[in-house]
């Protein structure tokens, strides 16, 4: 007997599992509005220059008093960080303002913003731009609070991913749970900026241990012939969840009170959190028999199986487990992910691919204003994609195969990303559907490299393996924002960056082997094995 034998015995999709899995993915619905939430806070309004704190406008408008203090730019708007050192009240005189043009407004004196700045506030009513003025000089700290965030995500993988295999998937949830609902509190009602960066980063921690031990706790409480389908639902979940965020930024403009109502909900989710068992597999491999067993019981009583919950015991508990306990007992570590030249091509090949997928992702989820219409509707947009997307990369896998679906999301993706940049500003429809389209490839090619490294990596080391790729997709993320960056001086550069990304890895992806219809490996000479396979078959 095996221990999904045993699974079985106790009911594997019984009423346990479905309330189980039903819990354990409401978090996740939530996960999106963390992940972009950055492009509702930190929406950047359309702003210019205050005037000077001296003048009175008691009797002009509001008209003249900008004509007479900002000048324009060289697309006609008003100067974004300039103003003039004295008020030009001649500009208001039309005769005025055609001699000084022919003369070149350009040479009056001009000086930034000393008296702050005037922003329209349209979209959102407060955002953490006009609360702490990161416009101008301050501008690159929009990207840094990003960069923060994932840097906290990227920090918080390497570092749950560890204490959840010595202290169990269930206490680590309970503390994801609550360090993200009071990290989003006290970034909601942060005084400096720092102050929301700090907590921010706790945020992007909290979110790493969350998706860490949900889906732990998912997969070892499940069958595997119903992990395909419960695992496309999880990622259903957060596809959703771009969409609530979409409907909760509409209805609440004030990004304190945004960000505060994306974080209550964890709350809840830590409450009934305390309700979830403990992983029977961890237990065992941890040298807690006893309680496995009684978690064991519990699952088959709730799902009405008592006469069996009856018959569990030590020795039928430690009989199943008997393969996994013997893989244990292996010394492996993240060096053997470099051990063989097989594992070397495996592992930097997921790498790029993993890397760039996350790059190009947020890179083009995190500027949704450039896209020049209503930054609800493209997030609508941007969410919905990922539901056609990932239905058909699940065709492709199946009958096309894991590597040509993996390859060609990715190229598809960096394609559509550089065709944008031949697109003139004006013809935004035709802009967003390109962006829509590579947005939903790259939705497609994380579905696929989900699964595909799964496949790849050996049992012994797939944890290893999962954690290392992982870790490299969050890197990915908290590169991107800071490649916007590079936009100011060269408007075409993170384009070009975004998309040329994806077609590099695409080509990465090519080297890999391909794992449809195929066991899944267990040892370091399984992956070997399968290498001669694959070339015998190419061979013939």
């Amino acid at each position: 007997m095996t221990f999904s034998d045993l699974l079985e015995q106790v009911g594997s999709t019984g009423r346990f599992q479905v309330l189980h899995v039903t819990l354990l993915s409401m978090p996740i619905l939530m996960m999106a509005s963390h992940n972009l939430l950055q492009n509702f806070v930190a929406a950047v309004p359309p702003h210019h220059c205050a005037p000077h704190a001296n003048l009175s406008m008691s009797s002009m408008g509001a008209g003249d008093v900008l004509q007479a203090t900002v000048p324009l730019g060289q697309n006609g708007k008003p100067e974004h960080c300039r103003r003039y050192v004295h008020p030009q009240w001649q500009l208001l005189s039309s005769n005025s303002s055609e001699s000084l043009l022919e003369e070149g407004v350009e040479e009056i004196e001009t000086q930034s913003c000393e008296d702050g700045w005037y922003y329209k506030t349209t979209e959102m009513s407060s955002t953490i731009i006009t609360e702490w003025d990161l416009v101008c000089d301050q501008r690159a700290l929009k990207q840094m609070s990003q960069t923060t965030y994932m840097g906290g995500v990227l920090v918080g993988a390497i570092l749950f991913g560890g204490l959840s295999d010595r202290f169990g998937r269930r206490g680590l949830l309970l503390i994801s749970n609550l360090m993200m609902a009071v990290g989003g509190t006290c970034a909601a009602f942060s005084t400096s900026f720092t102050m929301f960066c700090i907590f921010r980063f706790c945020c992007g921690m909290a979110l790493s241990g969350l998706v860490l031990n949900s889906f732990s706790l998912i997969v070892e409480w499940i069958p595997t012939r119903v992990r395909t389908v419960v695992g496309t639902g999880t990622g259903y979940c957060y596809t959703a969840g771009q969409l609530i965020l979409a409907a909760v930024a509409y209805s609440i403009r004030d990004w304190r009170w945004l960000t505060l109502a994306v974080s209550l909900p964890f709350y809840v989710s830590f409450l009934y959190s305390w309700w979830f068992l403990e992983s029977a597999r961890w237990l065992v491999l941890t040298k807690k028999p006893e309680q496995a067993v009684k978690n064991l019981k519990t699952v088959a009583r709730i799902n009405g199986r008592r006469a069996e919950a009856d018959k569990i015991n030590l020795e039928m508990l430690q009989e199943s487990m008997k393969k996994e306990m013997a893989c244990s007992k292996g010394s492996y570590s993240a060096l053997d992910l470099l051990r063989t030249s097989t594992m070397r091509t495996i592992t930097v090949c997921l790498s790029a691919v993993w890397f760039s997928t996350s790059f190009a992702y947020y890179g083009l989820s995190m500027d949704l204003q450039k896209f020049g219409v209503s930054i609800y509707l493209i997030q609508i947009i941007f969410g919905a994609v990922d539901i056609p997307a990932k239905i058909l990369v699940t065709i492709s896998m199946s009958m096309l195969g894991r590597r040509p679906s993996q390859c060609g999301a990715l190229v598809l993706a960096g394609v559509m990303i550089l065709i944008n940049l031949l697109v003139p500003y004006d013809l935004q429809v035709l802009r967003t559907s390109l962006a829509v389209i590579g947005k939903g490839c790259l939705a497609a090619s994380f579905s696929c490299c989900y699964l595909y490294s799964g496949e790849l990596y050996p049992t012994v080391i797939r944890q290893n393996g999962m954690g290392w790729v992982s870790m490299m997709a969050r890197f990915g993320a908290m590169v991107a924002p800071m490649v916007l960056l590079l936009g100011e001086d060269s408007p075409w550069l993170p384009g070009f960056i975004y998309g040329g990304a994806p077609i590099i890895s695409g080509i990465f992806a090519f080297f890999l082997p391909e794992t449809l219809a195929q066991p899944l490996p267990d040892t370091m000479q399984d992956v070997e094995d399968r290498k001669s396979v694959n070339i015998c078959m190419k061979i013939s």
